[in-house]
């Protein structure tokens, strides 16, 4: 059986199965993308699929940190039109 690699939610600090969380990838040209297959090379971060972990995220500006750069409001809306799909 294969094991599946744990991840960290950047809002909430719950470790769950890195598939069921969304990533967000800066690449070496500072560009920040929404990782749908999580395979995208750069630095990642993780996030649940929960609006109020997104709200905590935005509230303590942690994601700017992590990822050491400006996050667009155009990021967080995407982000958000991502949690509400699903």
């Amino acid at each position: 059986m294969k094991k599946i690699p744990q991840r960290t939610c950047m809002g909430c600090n719950e470790k769950k199965d890195k598939n069921e969380l969304i990533r967000i990838v800066k690449n070496k040209n500072n560009e920040i993308h929404i990782d749908k297959i999580g395979k995208m090379d750069g630095r990642g971060a993780y996030i649940c699929n929960d609006i109020n972990c997104l709200e905590k995220v935005i509230k303590s500006k942690r994601l700017e940190r992590v990822l050491e750069t400006k996050i667009t409001d155009e990021i967080y809306e995407s982000l958000r039109g991502v949690i509400l799909d699903k």
